[in-house]
């Protein structure tokens, strides 16, 4: 008949169980840190040249920005029909410049009645449709009429439509028409009032342009020639 186990019995084959499981542990934490080695990195690898193809891929384009006077810094494609001699500029047209007196021995001239001695008009046979403002004897705008072939460096010239000035042109400030009704209106750059050359477009009632003008406030403004 087996002998039972006594007390003491019990808790010497616990500590037996106790200092066995010790050992097993310890040596198993043994055996993986030797499976580990120092330098094993504790992550994936990149793939070489990824970080070199991100930090050399280009930045995004800026998107175009509206600008207030388009034609002043981002002018678009010139025009076929628009020869250097046909394009308006901020700067004026053919050697006839914003700000600067009528060029001498050229073909502009005062032609017909003039209302104001300290406002001029000029034009010339080479610019049908075309006439200057010269105010203390300097040109301070050049406005182009639907008899004229000139045009801005982006197409656009008198007879073009509203939609197409806006296309080239957004952000220029609407104002009603002194003479005509809506839609006609003028359309103007948002930075004419800084003092330096702008454009401003006059839209007739059939939606098209009839008038550009390029020059300096005030008289970028006049409706009626030298007024």
């Amino acid at each position: 008949m087996a002998k039972p186990f006594s007390a003491i019995d019990v808790s010497v084959s616990m500590k037996h169980l106790s200092a066995s499981s010790t050992a097993i542990l310890a040596v198993t934490l043994a055996a993986a840190a030797c499976s580990s080695g120092p330098d094993e990195p504790s992550a994936a690898a990149p793939t070489p040249g990824a970080t070199d193809v991100l930090r050399t891929a280009p930045a995004p384009a800026a998107p175009p920005n509206p600008l207030s006077n388009r034609a002043a810094d981002a002018p678009g494609p010139v025009s076929p029909a628009a020869t250097p001699a046909k394009l308006l500029a901020l700067e004026g047209l053919g050697n006839l410049r914003i700000g600067q007196p009528v060029p001498e021995n050229g073909p502009w001239r005062e032609r017909g009645a003039q209302t104001s001695d300290a406002c001029r008009t000029v034009s010339s046979p080479e610019y049908p449709g075309v006439y200057a403002i010269v105010s203390e004897g300097k040109v301070q705008r050049i406005t182009v009429g639907k008899r004229s072939d000139v045009k801005l460096a982006e197409g656009v010239g008198a007879g073009a439509s509203e939609k197409d000035v806006k296309k080239w042109f957004a952000g220029f400030r609407e104002e009603p028409h002194k003479y005509e009704d809506a839609p006609a209106k003028y359309l103007t750059a948002p930075n004419a009032a800084a003092g330096g050359p702008a454009l401003r477009f006059e839209i007739g009632r059939d939606g098209e342009v009839s008038l550009i003008h390029v020059g300096t406030m005030p008289v970028l403004a006049y409706v009626e020639g030298c007024a």
